[in-house]
């Protein structure tokens, strides 16, 4: 049975989906079978990882709004292990029409269902928001990475969204734990970056990661080659980075 993680934060420019996407890709080199589900409209995963929008089966929207399955709609990608369920624009407006829809908020639960015994992770990249499709996303994970930059405002949202967290365990999902607060964008010749990680740690030690994300030049221009940071710069720091976490968290759930 495949590991559901959501990698979720209303906060947006915090490495959210840069952390999906490489986290998928390290995954999969370490040999797990991993799909990512690309719950943003905005769809940037899915172009991350080259994929034309004109040449899917389909989207995560059919799957929430028409009823489509999931196993048509997966697809896969350049990487070995690696599988994709692209976005679209569209799922901006599923906002709206899950509103009528009974039980609205496990409709994504649901639809992984059927396909978590065909994976050994699946990775959930949400919207910056705290809408319904990430609510469904928070429904229907195992547990969440919340990434939080290493600048000014770090902890700016981040108790909204560990308290939607616990309303949701609460409410909806008794089994969502977090898997960690991962620190991205560090630069370690910055004062402010050391601080925030210090202060981060002082209030968040016990669900903090040990891996740190740098800032990377490389992580940055990745998704413009619609590749993972692995396949263009497979022995910098982003790209050790995300491996280094992919490590942590598979021996943890070892």
């Amino acid at each position: 049975m495949g590991k559901v993680i959501a990698v979720a934060n209303q906060k947006g420019g915090v490495g959210k989906t840069t952390t999906a996407m490489n986290l998928a890709a390290s995954l999969a080199v370490l040999e797990y079978k991993t799909l990512i589900i690309d719950a943003d409209p905005q769809a940037n995963t899915s172009s991350g990882l080259g994929v034309n929008k004109e040449d899917t089966n389909g989207s995560i929207y059919d799957c929430l709004i028409a009823g489509a399955e999931l196993k048509n709609i997966i697809q896969p990608t350049e990487f070995k292990n690696l599988y994709l369920v692209p976005s679209v624009i569209d799922l901006a407006g599923a906002e709206i029409e899950l509103i009528n829809i009974e039980n609205r908020e496990e409709v994504l639960k649901l639809v992984i269902s059927n396909s978590k015994e065909d994976f050994d992770y699946i990775i959930i990249d949400c919207s910056p928001s705290l809408g319904i499709i990430t609510i469904n996303a928070l429904t229907a994970c195992d547990s969440v990475i919340i990434p939080v930059q290493c600048e000014y405002f770090a902890l700016e949202g981040l108790g909204k969204l560990l308290n939607t967290i616990r309303i949701i365990q609460t409410r909806l999902n008794p089994q969502l734990e977090i898997e960690g607060i991962l620190l991205t964008m560090y630069d370690p010749r910055l004062r402010l970056s050391n601080q925030v990680v210090e202060e981060i740690k002082l209030h968040f030690k016990h669900i903090v990661f040990e891996t740190i994300i740098p800032r990377n030049v490389k992580l940055s221009e990745s998704p413009s080659f619609g590749l993972p940071v692995l396949s263009l710069d497979a022995d910098g720091k982003g790209a050790i980075a995300y491996l280094n976490l992919a490590r942590e968290i598979t021996l943890k759930n070892s």
